[in-house]
Formats: C-alpha cells, sequence, structure tokens
C-alpha cells in the first residue's frame, strides 16, 4: 500500500468518525456546559470553560426521570428475554426440525421484513387495547418481544452449524431439547448476544409506539418523558443535551457489557472444537 493511499485512508476515518461521534461529543459538551457559556458561539467549542453537572441535577428535578428510567427498563427487559427465548426457539425449529410447511414459515418470516411497522401500528394497537393491555407497560412490550428479523439472524446461525454434529447428537438418542441446549446454543452465543443488544437499544429508543399505548404519565418511558423536557425547557439546550446524556448512558453500558459476545456473533460461523 503506497503512502498516499493509507493517507487517503486515513483522512476517510477521520471524516466519517467525526460524522457519526461528532453529535454524539457536542451533546456530552452541551450537557456540561455552564449557564455563563454561550452554546450558540460561531467557533464551536467542544471543551466546557465551566464544566458542571448541575444540568443532570435539574433534569431529575424537572421530571420524573428515575421513574421513567424504571419503566423503560422494564420494557426493553422484557424485549430481550423476548427476542432471546423465542427467536431462538423459532430459529433452530426451521433450521433444524423437519416439519410440513418449513418453507412456508420461513417465507412469512421473510415476508413480514418488507412490511414497515406503521402499516401494522393500527392493528397492534386494536389487538394490546383487545387484550386489556392499553396504557401498560407489557402492551408496550408485547408487539416487540419477538421480531422476524431476529428469528433469521437465529435460523442462519444454527444452518453454520455442520451437519454432521448433529445428526452425531441424534445417534446417541439425543432429543430435539438437548440436541437446543448441548450443540446448538454453545454455538451461536455470539448471534443471541447480537439479537439482546439490537432488542435493548430498539425498546429502548422506541417513541412512537410507546406515546400511541401510554396515557398515563407515571408510565411514560424515557423516550416518551424526554419531551416534557424539550417542551417546559425549550430555550435551554443544556438540559436537552443532558436529558439526551441520560437516555445514552444504559445503551453504552449495556454493549460495553456484551461488546465481546457482539463482535463473536458479527463473525460467527465457526464451532469449537
Amino acid at each position: 500500500m503506497s503512502t498516499k493511499e493509507k493517507v487517503f485512508r486515513y483522512v476517510l476515518l477521520v471524516v466519517v468518525l467525526f460524522i457519526t461521534i461528532g453529535p454524539f461529543l457536542w451533546q456530552l459538551s452541551t450537557s456540561l456546559k455552564g449557564a455563563g457559556e454561550d452554546i450558540y458561539t460561531q467557533t464551536p467549542e467542544f471543551v466546557p470553560s465551566q464544566p458542571t453537572f448541575l444540568n443532570y441535577l435539574k433534569v431529575a428535578d424537572a421530571i420524573p426521570v428515575f421513574t421513567y428510567i424504571g419503566n423503560s427498563l422494564v420494557v426493553a427487559a422484557l424485549d430481550v428475554v423476548g427476542n432471546v427465548v423465542f427467536a431462538t426457539l423459532a430459529g433452530f425449529a426451521v433450521a433444524r426440525l423437519q416439519f410440513r410447511g418449513k418453507k412456508v414459515v420461513l417465507g412469512l418470516f421473510l415476508a413480514t421484513l418488507v412490511l414497515p411497522g406503521e402499516v401494522t401500528i393500527v392493528s397492534q394497537f386494536v389487538t394490546i387495547k383487545d387484550l386489556g393491555l392499553a396504557d401498560s407497560l407489557v402492551g408496550v412490550a408485547l408487539p416487540g418481544m419477538i421480531a422476524a428479523l431476529n428469528v433469521l439472524l437465529m435460523y442462519n446461525a444454527f444452518r453454520q452449524i455442520p451437519e454432521e454434529i448433529d445428526q452425531a447428537a441424534v445417534m446417541d438418542g439425543a432429543n430435539s431439547w438437548q440436541r437446543l441446549r448441548f450443540v446448538a446454543l454453545p454455538a451461536v452465543q455470539g448471534t443471541i448476544a447480537v439479537i439482546a443488544i439490537f432488542s435493548f437499544i430498539g425498546a429502548w429508543d422506541d417513541f412512537l409506539w410507546p406515546l400511541i399505548v401510554l396515557q398515563t404519565p407515571d408510565k411514560l418511558t424515557l423516550t416518551v418523558g424526554l419531551q416534557y423536557l424539550q417542551g417546559t425547557f425549550s430555550n435551554d439546550q443544556r438540559l436537552i443535551a443532558a436529558g439526551t446524556m441520560i437516555a445514552f448512558i444504559p445503551i453504552a453500558v449495556i454493549f460495553s457489557v456484551l461488546q465481546r459476545f457482539f463482535f463473536k456473533g458479527v463473525e460467527e460461523g465457526g464451532v469449537k472444537g
């Protein structure tokens, strides 16, 4: 590789990094700026001259942020558990079990990816309302507890397991549950981590569906509750930035804990011997 090519790659990397990380750094910087600092200067200043955590304390005083965080964690936990359990079972069934209509089921999962979520949101709300789950956290979590994309991810992960290993388990007398537990699951831990991370982020960041389902203020999730902050303090971008950072922290923690499994899932396909 020539010197020019290296320089071009590094410049391109810096540009992409600035585009992706720049808005986050600006929000973080704004959330730490004191009341005496001007955040609308022509020359952006990423390093606060008067750093303070007072904006975060003001967010907690303005809205019941810890209640909203607890509600979001409940919804996210239900979605993560639901997707990990049901997507794993469905993916294993479609990939490893033989039953009539298997190709039809797989085709239906693929077909659901074509439809945007807004197409089915009315029917979802009617179903949730008929079940008596409107204005409840379970009603918010239920439609997201299994996603077709996650089923297909698990289906693809289970297909990567060599057929010989699966057949050897069958010859040893293992039933379907034993094959799933002792043969298949150890080989797809990375994909399960990917599903867990995506499910958590999707549930945590969701705004439209909780806004439709929830009416009681104490049951609002964090993304919906932060809108009250923006409406109340629309002129103080410091508090809005602090609220955004509070919403980001759980996602950063989850990814930090599961990152080694996440990258394993990205390149998963080999089976340990």
